[in-house]
């Protein structure tokens, strides 16, 4: 299939893209994370740990990213037994991601919660400027990765933390500046409540899209039986059964699916229609189309599973 290799070689070239934003993000946040941890265990602050915590996940997840991203350019004839590459990689990285950061976020109300009962003292000043520079960082690395959120779920997982740790930045600056003018100590846990609740949707919401991918459900924005009628109408079928739609990796969805064709139908005016239509309508590059006679049967039926 030459578009399904030249689709390959695309989402390789975009690899190619995000990982250097992915480095320089990574580096970044890595460098300020040990900042922010120090002050955190300096100041005994909740939100700054609860920060620190997050840009942690978004350090690891990006290393994760990264190491599918390298391990996905690997042409799929590296490994005979991995026929499709290993471009799965970078959606399993994402779910990692998820649930790394669903644990932290746990984490972080548990230890509000008991903080609640007797709230420390926290130098406000040290905790505003501590968090201000980690709004900076955020900010940069938010830039870095937005373009590549769109085209790759992988990159999303790392740029929906940095999402996340931007917001408690700036949930930290807030309290700082509440404990600086009042002196009212339950602002630190009451913001690093707020952060984690504000994080947990979005990360339930990438989990989802991972586990959708990991499950070969057909893509959210695909409705199947569109698809099976797109193909019927290709003249010289008559029917279209044991279709399959599903997705490899972000940006790369997959079908396959048995043409049986009319007695004067031309096989290869067929198949040109199929991918045509496929590739038009749909944006589906790679396709496995069996074409088969009217009426045959025996091997020509539905798969049992």
């Amino acid at each position: 299939m030459g578009a399904g290799h030249d689709h390959g070689s695309a989402v390789q070239h975009a690899g190619g893209r995000h990982r250097t934003r992915l480095w320089w993000a990574g580096g970044l946040l890595a460098a300020f994370m040990l900042v922010e941890a120090a002050a955190a265990w300096a100041t005994g602050s909740l939100a700054l740990l609860s920060d620190a915590g997050h840009m942690f996940t978004d350090v690891l997840g990006i290393g994760m990213a990264l190491a599918a991203i390298t391990a996905a350019a690997r042409p799929p004839g590296a490994d005979s037994q991995r026929t499709f590459g290993l471009y799965r990689l970078e959606v399993l990285a994402a779910l990692a991601n998820a649930l790394l950061l669903t644990g932290v976020s746990i984490y972080v109300l548990i230890e509000a919660v008991r903080r609640f009962t007797d709230p420390p003292d926290v130098p406000a000043g040290w905790m505003f400027l501590v968090a201000t520079g980690g709004l900076i960082v955020n900010i940069v690395a938010f830039l870095l990765l937005r373009a590549g959120a769109a085209e790759s779920i992988n990159v999303r997982g790392a740029y929906l933390e940095v999402i996340g740790d931007l917001l408690g930045s700036a949930g930290v600056i807030v309290a700082a500046v509440v404990i600086a003018l009042t002196g009212w100590s339950y602002a630190d846990p009451i913001v690093a409540v707020l952060v984690a609740l504000m994080i947990l949707p979005r990360t339930l919401a990438l989990a989802r899209s991972a586990v959708r991918i990991l499950v070969q459900a057909a893509p959210k924005h695909l409705d199947v039986t569109v698809v099976r009628d797109r193909l019927a109408a290709v003249p010289g079928v008559c029917d279209v059964h044991d279709l399959h739609v599903w997705t490899l990796t972000s940006g790369m969805d997959v079908a396959s699916a048995h043409l049986s064709l009319e007695p004067a139908a031309e096989l290869g005016q067929v198949l040109a229609g199929a991918r045509e239509a496929l590739h038009d309508d749909f944006a589906i590059e790679h396709a496995t189309l069996q074409v088969e006679p009217v009426g045959a049967g025996g091997g020509c039926t539905p798969a049992g599973w």
